[in-house]
């Protein structure tokens, strides 16, 4: 399975503005709204939201993978952001997040929602991969690196 399989380039923002974790879900969902304007993007944010008060989705070395499940979607849709300054998102070991992968999945779909989640967690603990998401000009450069994995 090859991430980039999930992702379209107009849904990577190299540059999230937010300074906060609610803003940075806002931002990230605004993304799929402006691409697909039938979306419930206040519902997406409320599911993304409600998930966060189970625990937060910050995994720790500057990455969080938040995600939820929507009743009205037929795909698996994920939306990559980049924080060039930081932003707490409460993660696991308490440091600012920089890397955001947003994943929401239809209801019925656990088994590919899964798949993803291990797969964008297994590319993330590489360091060097991060340096270069981190180092990336803009979202062309983004676009290609994550065309790779």
């Amino acid at each position: 399975m090859k991430l980039g399989d999930y992702l379209e380039k107009d849904l990577v923002l190299p540059d999230l503005a937010s300074d906060a974790k609610s803003g940075v879900l806002e931002e990230l969902v605004a993304s799929l709204g402006e691409k697909y304007p039938e979306m419930d993007t206040d519902q997406a944010v409320r599911v993304l939201l409600e998930r966060e008060k189970l625990g937060t989705t910050g995994i720790g070395d500057g990455i969080a993978i938040p995600h939820g499940k929507l009743e009205e979607l037929d795909k698996v849709i994920v939306v990559v952001g980049r924080s060039v300054s930081g932003v707490d998102f409460e993660a696991l070991d308490h440091k600012p997040c920089f890397i955001f992968f947003l994943v929401l999945a239809p209801e019925q779909v656990a088994g590919m929602h899964l798949r993803i989640l291990a797969q964008i967690s297994r590319v993330l603990k590489d360091e060097n991969f991060r340096n270069q998401f981190m180092d990336a000009a803009g979202r062309d450069e983004l676009w290609t690196l994550l065309n790779d994995v």
